[in-house]
């Protein structure tokens, strides 16, 4: 759920007598969201009647006090000295995670998860306008996105003609790629080439770079937290990994999988341009096949 979430107008309109959904289409906001607001609001025990009164940030903060205090709950480290580290040999931004979190605990005191560590590191980079160091290390990051061009797969029966989609992965350091043809872009397909380009690649990564497409990410505010659909979070943190999508028309924060996209089109969709496929696992083997001859030029 979005930090910007515009509470006090949707106790407005509830008031007014507008359904949930409409209410949804006419702010531009999700269901769920609209959803949150009427059950903390009935929670807090405030209606309009209260909220006429207060200001956005106030009736925001009596809703979800718990996301106000979000950056007081968790200190931020030194993140001067985490992109100084970062550039030592040897040195993870997993591994300062896992300092902080020590240093944090002996303390008592709470700290925050691997995943907001991961976001609010990228959020120093931006606001000191510094090139994250991250994405520069062996094994770190897997870049994730589905390739724009597409191919065709022809019954043999009716002669009608489907769309095959590819899925490309890439490791940035090594430029190591894995793609895979699909007959969909469900969520189930996006979370299943995942767990296929981590066995390609033999391990997962403790960053995960995909672009912010609706079978991974509900949200990307430029204020406030990502939105992940659960299942995405939920694969992730089996592999140990952080989801880190890219941000809103930033190529650069995901520059690999986007030249790789190019790659996939031109080194196999171009090479099997003159074959027709009439069989789903013949094109998988024929995609296969040009996969492992990129990867070893």
């Amino acid at each position: 759920m979005a930090r910007k979430i515009r509470a006090r107008e949707v106790l407005r309109l509830l008031e007014s007598g507008m359904s949930r959904n409409a209410i949804a289409r006419s702010q531009g906001m999700s269901k769920h969201s609209v959803q949150a607001v009427s059950e903390a609001a009935e929670a807090a025990g405030i209606g309009w009647a209260e909220a006429e009164g207060m200001s956005d940030a106030e009736v925001y903060a009596a809703l979800f006090p718990e996301k106000v205090r979000d950056r007081d709950v968790y200190p931020d480290p030194d993140w001067e000295r985490v992109h100084r580290e970062l550039a030592r040999v040897g040195v993870t931004l997993k591994r300062l995670h896992e300092e902080y979190r020590d240093e944090q605990g002996s303390k008592g005191e709470p700290f925050m998860s691997y995943d907001r560590f991961c976001k609010r590191y990228r959020e120093f980079t931006v606001r000191k306008q510094v090139v994250s160091r991250v994405g520069h290390r062996a094994g770190r990051i897997l870049e994730v996105d589905w390739a724009g061009p597409t191919m065709s797969l022809v019954d043999p029966a009716t002669g009608e003609v489907s769309k095959v989609f590819l899925f490309v992965a890439c490791l940035p350091f090594s430029r190591l790629s894995y793609v895979e043809p699909t007959l969909d872009m469900r969520e189930d397909t996006w979370l299943r080439c995942h767990v296929h380009a981590f066995a390609y690649t033999g391990g997962s990564t403790p960053c995960i770079v995909p672009d912010n497409l609706r079978t991974g990410v509900r949200a990307h505010p430029r204020e406030g937290e990502v939105e992940l659909n659960e299942a995405y979070r939920e694969m992730a943190a089996h592999y140990g990994s952080a989801v880190m999508p890219a941000r809103v028309a930033t190529p650069r924060d995901k520059p690999s999988a986007e030249n790789e996209v190019w790659q996939a089109a031109l080194e196999i969709i171009a090479a099997l341009r003159d074959e027709v496929f009439t069989d789903f696992n013949q094109l998988k083997r024929a995609v296969a096949e040009k996969l492992v001859y990129c990867a070893s030029e």
